[in-house]
């Protein structure tokens, strides 16, 4: 009785189209967005926008971008930290190189310079596909990692390789408190995935979810497997370079190439496994369990008087990310997302038994 539809009759194709038809959706959605714009920043401490809200909101992004490819499209990418590294790279020197750049289109020109490079490396994927392009993806990785290290004005001529950041601005105004930065990251998180869902939505949606089920068939009825396959690697390297961007701005300040290895791109893979491929709000669940993960192990067993040490804690993480991984991918593929859908559909039944 609580999640009623009753009475929701869609009168023109536009109703029926919309972004969330059921008023029930609507209103959650508008309450959630309430919460985090004005509740959030007024309520939450500096540590938890530093060490959870605002890794959050990073992670879900490049999550997102991530789960455009593989779970929508099908192509499976084990490169997504160097497509971060991109983005980042990129922004750092539109700023240093160009006085006064925007830190706006500093962001998005790190996400059109990771798009360069990811539809680049998706070149391979016009004639191979699954674990091939895993390898070729892979190759990504390796190279990006070799070229920051070998040339050094992409770090601009640091000798130990790390690069920092100075004051951001937005519009003139510094972003000095952790809650302003939160305010810009989540910002950037609603616009992504506003535009995501209504692509995913749309034909050009369709076209990657028909490549993913059977590319043969979908070239029989007359989609194009070089249109479909590149724009999905256009799109997801442009949301996860905005991503890396972020992450090394706003998250991290300063940074070194290792901050995009090897370790963040099969992080993002867990999280897409864990929270759904193929499901925007699955990218949100894998972020909220991989960022949550690690502070409950580091506070639970304090909280309940068992002593429990920095490593033995960082070995139960990957423990437990390979244990639910593995009961994921054998009881509920679909992650996280599929049991919330199950829930949201027993909700609408509730209580009739049918």
């Amino acid at each position: 009785m609580f999640y009623r539809e009753n009475g929701q009759f869609k009168a023109s194709y536009r109703a029926d189209l919309a972004l969330f038809p059921v008023a029930q959706d609507r209103r959650a959605v508008l309450a959630l967005a309430l919460v985090a714009f004005v509740a959030v920043p007024w309520l939450a401490s500096d540590y938890t926008f530093r060490a959870v809200l605002i890794p959050f909101l990073v992670l879900s992004l490049a999550a997102l971008g991530l789960n455009v490819l593989v779970g929508y499209c099908g192509q499976i990418s084990l490169g997504t930290g160097a497509f971060m590294a991109v983005g980042a790279y990129a922004a750092f020197n539109l700023q240093v190189r160009i006085e006064g750049m925007p830190l706006l289109l500093s962001l998005i020109g790190g996400g059109l310079a990771a798009t360069v490079c990811g539809v680049i490396f998706g070149l391979p994927s016009l004639r191979i596909r699954g674990l091939y392009l895993a390898v070729a993806t892979l190759a990504a990785q390796f190279f990006i990692d070799w070229f920051v290290n070998r040339m050094p004005w992409v770090t601009n001529n640091s000798s130990s390789g790390s690069v920092s950041v100075g004051t951001l601005q937005l519009f003139g105004l510094p972003l000095e408190t952790p809650a302003q930065r939160y305010l810009l990251c989540l910002s950037l998180v609603v616009v992504c995935g506003i535009l995501t869902k209504n692509l995913v939505r749309g034909a050009i949606g369709r076209e990657w979810m028909a490549m993913r089920d059977m590319d043969v068939a979908a070239a029989v009825i007359g989609i194009r497997p070089v249109h479909a396959k590149l724009t999905a690697f256009a799109v997801s390297s442009f949301i996860v370079g905005v991503a890396g961007a972020l992450w090394g701005f706003v998250h991290l300040g300063a940074w070194e190439p290792a901050a995009f290895g090897i370790e963040k791109s099969f992080q993002l893979l867990f999280m897409i496994i864990i929270g759904g491929l193929g499901s925007i709000v699955g990218s949100f669940f894998g972020a909220a369990f991989i960022v949550l993960l690690p502070l409950l192990l580091n506070h639970v067993p304090h909280w309940l008087g068992l002593p429990l040490s920095t490593a033995t804690a960082s070995h139960l993480e990957h423990m437990i990310f390979g244990a639910l991984i593995v009961f994921f991918l054998i009881v509920e593929p679909h992650g996280l997302a599929r049991l919330w859908s199950t829930a949201r559909q027993k909700l609408r039944l509730w209580p009739f038994p049918h």
